[in-house]
């Protein structure tokens, strides 16, 4: 994201709430006035004042339930096709892998961790953007990555080829795959061609994270293994679509990802 809505609502709820103490605490101060003095300065409420009166109960509101609940979030890029297009929104769960503090970061309850499979929104070690891959390695996991196979402390991923097809922006052939971890079954895309043998062993508080989209997107193999401390959340359902360009919103795609993609 490019826009930090989380830190701009911090702030709005900071200036909201001291404009409005602000002027409760003058209004104390000058309690010792003539009454008729004080009675004609309670009339007129400045209209800052009150635009903070006014708003800051939402702020709050929201600020809450985007820091603690859930939060949206849209599907910029092509790395976790097929399970998530370019335009999805998503409904991320805030709270699946423990509270946090919002802007300030750290975690201060901790609820669950994240599983193999699953699909996790975090900050990578090289951006300051949100991030979402598939949970592929959890702490003590040794993974190996050969011939665009997974191997998970051992053992191979279980792979069911489903179609070939023709992808037209790259002009190559691309194969789809139900790739399977830990029972949880999703479709993945990869093509035929070298790519370099890779090993991680996932240490305390590191996650390996792989988009789907296995030829297009850049992940823990490019830049290394996500931390726990930058954990955003889980994502759990698509609840809307919006293509690029001039396009309405949709709601075809709606379905918790827990779901197999039709």
């Amino acid at each position: 994201m490019d826009i930090d809505l989380p830190y701009i609502l911090f702030w709005a709820v900071v200036v909201s709430g001291a404009i409005i103490v602000c002027h409760k605490l003058w209004a104390l101060l000058g309690s010792g006035r003539a009454g008729s003095e004080q009675s004609a300065e309670d009339a007129s409420v400045p209209a800052v004042v009150e635009f903070a009166q006014s708003f800051f109960p939402v702020l709050l509101l929201v600020f809450v339930l985007r820091g603690f609940v859930a939060e949206p979030y849209q599907i910029p890029s092509e790395s976790m096709v097929p399970t998530l297009q370019v335009g999805d929104f998503i409904l991320v769960n805030k709270y699946a892998y423990g509270l946090r503090f919002p802007v300030l970061g750290g975690k201060f309850l901790d609820v669950d961790d994240p599983e193999r499979g699953d699909v996790m929104v975090f900050v990578p070690p090289h951006d300051p953007r949100y991030f979402i891959k598939r949970v592929m390695g959890i702490p003590g996991d040794r993974v190996r990555y050969v011939n665009k196979t997974l191997f998970v402390n051992g053992k191979r991923l279980k792979y069911e080829f489903v179609r070939e097809f023709t992808d037209p922006g790259l002009r190559l052939q691309v194969q789809e795959y139900t790739e399977e971890v830990d029972g949880k079954r999703y479709p993945i895309y990869k093509s035929s061609g070298y790519e370099q043998v890779q090993e991680w062993t996932i240490g305390p508080g590191q996650y390996l994270m792989i988009g789907d989209n296995r030829d297009r997107s850049a992940d823990s193999r490019t830049w290394g293994l996500a931390s726990a401390d930058n954990i955003v959340g889980k994502a759990v359902a698509i609840w809307a679509n919006k293509p690029p360009g001039w396009h309405w919103p949709s709601f075809q795609r709606n379905r918790w990802l827990s779901e197999a993609p039709e």
